[in-house]
């Protein structure tokens, strides 16, 4: 394994120059460095590879054969790192794999109805996509970009909001038909609430009371499940009472698979959907910046 002090691209720089501009003295001109600094550069770099690379017998400039070898293969992977870092500027087409992680209900509601679009736009990047509620370290998963919802925690990741949903309150027909309808919060402890096995910022459900302050009722049931998407199968199979975003159920209620309940003493407290990412600036790859600028066009929660 190669020692990390050793600057190997700036050696085969340095070695093309002087073999182009024919002598130490004007490759050092050319680099604006003294002419001994080339000369040392030039043996250690013959020491570490253990061959002579330029021979000094006369006072024109003259290659060994190892060394015409070298500088073709130097001139070709000066090249290539040009072309690589030209590839990764700003300007560059984005490739690559794209590693996503996100919370189920938007994974399915959202994400995997924009994702054929994106791709067709994108042609050479792939995408691995992972859905699951649960937090997770992105460095220690290899993920690009991770999208959440809710408050997020200290932390030095960077994060830029999607957009926000009010809560809601919902039931199937199925399950008020059995266990009748709550007319205001109180009447919630005789009712199946569901709840996530998962830490929440909050315990337990918002609402207002008569005086217009906020108030909590603890969520009490016989179902806990950990992704929004199961809580919102179980509460359209009419096992109970669920809360979740407006968004995510928009469609259920629009069609009367499920029934918003108590909306008079609904808060109106938003939850946020962010997308949350490493670096900034120039050093976010493109394909992460292509993919974050998609979402923030393509994306509505209202």
């Amino acid at each position: 394994m190669a020692r990390p002090d050793i600057n190997r691209s700036g050696e085969i720089e340095v070695f093309v120059r002087v073999v182009e501009a024919g002598s130490f003295s004007a490759a050092a001109r050319a680099l604006r460095m003294t002419p001994s600094a080339v000369s040392k550069l030039i043996a250690r770099l013959e020491a570490r590879l253990g061959a002579r690379l330029v021979s000094r017998s006369t006072r024109r400039l003259q290659l060994t054969p190892e060394g015409s070898a070298f500088y073709e293969s130097g001139r070709r992977i000066l090249a290539d790192m040009a072309a690589a870092e030209r590839e990764a500027a700003a300007g560059a087409a984005p490739r690559g794999r794209l590693r996503v992680n996100s919370y189920v209900p938007f994974g399915v509601h959202r994400l995997i109805q924009l994702l054929p679009r994106f791709l067709d736009r994108y042609p050479e990047i792939t995408v691995d996509l992972v859905l699951t509620d649960s937090v997770i370290d992105l460095m220690a998963e290899r993920a690009d970009v991770a999208i959440r919802a809710g408050p997020l925690g200290a932390s030095r990741l960077v994060a830029r909001k999607l957009g926000q949903s009010p809560g809601v309150v919902v039931a199937a027909p199925s399950y008020l038909k059995a266990h009748g309808t709550p007319l205001e919060p109180a009447d919630l402890h005789m009712h199946n609430l569901m709840s996530f096995g998962f830490v929440r910022h909050v315990d337990g459900w918002p609402f207002l009371d008569a005086d217009g302050k906020a108030w909590m009722v603890p969520i009490a049931g016989n179902a806990t499940v950990g992704d929004g998407e199961t809580m919102r199968g179980l509460a359209l199979a009419g096992v109970g009472i669920a809360r979740l975003a407006r968004w995510h159920v928009a469609d259920d209620i629009e069609a009367g698979r499920l029934v918003p309940l108590l909306e008079p003493f609904n808060p109106g407290d938003l939850e946020a959907t962010y997308a949350v990412y490493v670096g900034q600036g120039p050093h976010l790859p493109a394909r992460v910046r292509a993919f974050l600028d998609f979402l923030g066009e393509s994306v509505r929660l209202a």
